[in-house]
């Protein structure tokens, strides 16, 4: 015969699952004639509410507990169905099985109101002062519902003040995924992370354990020297003694000769401490000699976006949009503030500068020596001092935190002049021409070496090569390419610089070349599939992004996708639309600090109904 137990047992196993989510009504299906199934949605609510109501009242209550000078009397059944602590206290032959009245140590009187409130409700009160006792509770009595009420709580109010305070909260109470997102939003938003008390109060090992992340988003490097030197002055007295240790940490490597001499001069820290200003000083001295780095640039935890703006197809236009890579599609975005092609493109200190180029559109033509900005955060355009001459078809590039103008053309003038954008000053100023003039010349940047790549001096494309010291304000000749080309995609990628397609005079090229800044070589590798010239390349995970250009017959949107670890190009995702004489840069996404009034909430009522939500 069946034995009580497992009659009920096998009751419960041929009853549906119970899910109050799925009855909209009193019954539930048909098996057949004379086998009917109820399933009643609001039988557990009325039924929790009825629990509810007879403890108020102490009805059938069997223990009572002590927490400080409040006496919670409950139903051992209820705390032990929502608290594997309570089950264990009460199931597992512990002495409190037996007792009416168990004194809790630990634990609050209000956050066990809150909790056996939960435990009889399926609801949490959670406030900004409430949080701080009620996660360490539902922690201790292992109520994974509230813990992670409480860490959604948290996760919402996350803010530059507090960011650093709920990322240890979350690791004192093994909250991994609420103490992961909190160290994500710091790294995030680092630049006004940096200027709160929480950080300036960091140890000197947290601090150290923070300023050595890759993924910290700051647009240079010098924000995080700033944080560094404002952490030592908020004690420094007792902190300059560690500067020494901390600026190991710091990739000083990726600041600028101009600030390291200027902190060597002024910084009344680094005065104190003779050991930093040798440091840097060793580093302005590897600088200036153009030296590779021996620490990497950071790479920041955010999207990772190629902004194209301009070009030409049959006249110029103002395109402007943006691929993330992440979401693999384009995002149209504000459009230039007027139409132009041949333009050049850099992205300096979280800016999108837009630079020269030439209007054709309908009822008008002209070349431009315009200068616009864009800023990602408040996604406007705002106009910068203009250069001292127009420029089409001008190579852009950013070296030192300036902004350089290279080559280019104004009517029939074919231009050998190079200018330089300080973004702090607004102001343009001339350095020393290049040897020759290039029209359509590709620049890029390596070890604070500027180069300029092939172009056309008015009569003839070339092959020939320079390079920019800026310590010494001259130009040298370096190694020809293989192939004389303008209007080719240059982009810099480790070591070497490589020029993609172009233009020889007679045909459009698919053909690549790499020029090794340590060797003075150039080498082929494989070509692009699409013959173009025109086009814009730039650099993006380590890999090449080729894009539209003009293969003589057609205007393109086709993309290419060069892996230089592989030696092989893949197709990516089409440009919106086809075009020409566009200009590309690529930026991490530096997003504004959200708004804490849209995000935070001083008191949140949670419904927790299901194990997990």
């Amino acid at each position: 015969m069946e034995t009580e137990d497992e009659f009920a047992r096998n009751l419960l196993d041929d009853m549906p699952p119970i899910n109050c989510d799925l009855f909209d009504g009193p019954y539930g299906g048909n098996n057949d004639i004379g086998d009917m199934t109820f399933c009643l949605g609001n039988y557990v609510p009325d039924f929790m509410k009825m629990l509810f109501t007879m403890r108020s009242h102490h009805m059938l209550t069997d223990v009572v507990l002590e927490v400080g000078n409040e006496l919670f009397h409950v139903h051992k059944v209820v705390l032990a169905a929502g608290s594997p602590y309570f089950k264990a206290m009460f199931t597992s032959g512990l002495k409190e099985c037996e007792m009416s009245r168990v004194k809790l140590q630990g634990v609050c009187p209000s956050a066990m109101a809150w909790l056996v409130y939960f435990m009889y409700t399926g609801k949490v009160r959670i406030t900004e002062v409430t949080v701080c006792q009620l996660l360490p509770a539902a922690t201790m009595f292992q109520i994974t519902n509230v813990i992670d009420a409480c860490c959604a709580f948290l996760e919402r109010q996350l803010d530059p003040s507090n960011a650093i305070g709920i990322a240890n909260f979350a690791e004192q109470h093994g909250c991994v995924e609420l103490k992961q997102k909190a160290n994500q939003f710091i790294e995030r938003n680092f630049t006004q992370v940096c200027q709160d008390e929480e950080f300036l109060k960091l140890t000197p090992q947290e601090l150290i354990c923070l300023i050595r992340k890759d993924e910290l988003n700051v647009r240079e490097e010098r924000d995080v020297y700033n944080a560094v030197l404002s952490w030592v002055k908020f004690d420094e007295d007792r902190r300059h003694p560690r500067m020494e240790h901390i600026l190991q940490v710091v990739r000083c490597q990726y600041l600028t000769p101009s600030f390291l001499k200027e902190q060597m001069t002024t910084c009344s820290v680094l005065k104190k401490v003779p050991a930093c200003r040798e440091y840097l000083a060793k580093i302005f001295e590897d600088l200036t000699l153009h030296k590779k780095p021996v620490v990497k640039e950071r790479c920041p935890n955010t999207p990772r976006i190629v902004y194209v703006a301009g070009g030409y197809f049959r006249h110029s236009i103002d395109v402007f949009e943006a691929f993330n890579l992440d979401d693999n599609c384009w995002t149209t975005l504000p459009r230039l503030t007027v139409p132009r092609s041949g333009l050049g493109a850099a992205f300096l200190k979280g800016l999108f500068y837009a630079v020269g180029g030439r209007n054709t559109s309908p009822g008008s033509s002209y070349d431009s020596d315009w200068v616009d900005v864009y800023s990602p955060t408040s996604e406007q355009w705002r106009p910068c001092s203009p250069m001292a001459t127009p420029r089409h078809r001008v190579g852009v590039a950013v070296m030192d935190g300036l902004l350089y103008a290279v080559g280019g053309s104004a009517g029939s003038e074919y231009h050998k002049t190079v200018e330089c954008y300080d973004p702090e000053k607004d102001t343009w100023t001339y350095i020393a021409s290049m040897g020759r003039a290039r029209l359509g010349v590709g620049v890029a940047v390596v070890n604070r070496l500027l180069y300029a790549v092939g172009g056309f001096d008015g009569a003839r494309r070339t092959a020939s090569v320079e390079t920019y010291h800026p310590e010494n304000n001259c130009w040298t000749e370096l190694a020809h390419m293989k192939y004389a080309r303008s209007g080719a995609g240059v982009a810099a990628w480790n070591q070497y610089i490589y020029v993609v397609g172009g233009y020889d005079g007679s045909s459009q090229l698919s053909s690549v070349e790499r020029y090794d800044t340590e060797h003075d070589t150039w080498e082929e590798v494989t070509p692009m599939r699409s013959a173009r010239s025109a086009l814009s390349l730039t650099v993006l995970d380590n890999k090449l992004y080729a894009m539209g250009g003009y293969d003589g017959t057609s205007f393109l949107d086709v993309v290419e996708i060069y892996d230089p670890v592989t030696d092989t190009w893949s197709e990516g995702t089409s440009l919106t639309s086809a075009r020409s004489g566009h200009a590309s840069a690529v930026s991490y996404q530096h997003a504004a600090p959200p708004d804490a009034d849209a995000r935070r909430h001083d008191d949140v009522t949670m419904n927790l109904p299901h194990a997990h939500r």
